[in-house]
């Protein structure tokens, strides 16, 4: 990835749900990504939110993970960003894990 390369907020959006999802399933392959773009948000920030069997987190009345798109859009190029990122995520889905009921 170029970041000489612009990329618009939507393309970066999609970039940051892969990015997440990836790293939720590699502690459930039953966590989901919810990505908040809502118009609040339009071309400035994203929302992260993880979700399994009903539950979410952060629940809903919670700050989402925030994130500042000019933030992704630099940060997505570089490993270190990206590794303190992934590590985030991975901790809120082993949190939802801890938190969701045990289904057979």
């Amino acid at each position: 990835m170029n970041p000489n390369i612009p990329a618009d907020y939507h393309e970066i959006g999609s970039w940051l749900s892969s990015f997440a999802r990836s790293h939720a399933k590699r502690e459930s392959s039953r966590i989901e990504v919810i990505l908040e773009t809502g118009v609040a948000r339009e071309g400035r920030s994203y929302g992260v939110r993880l979700t399994l069997e009903g539950r979410v987190h952060p629940p809903p009345g919670s700050p989402a993970i925030e994130l500042e798109f000019a933030e992704v859009a630099a940060g997505r190029t570089r490993f270190a960003w990206c590794e303190a990122l992934g590590v985030r995520i991975r901790a809120a889905a082993q949190e939802l894990l801890r938190t969701a009921p045990l289904t057979g």
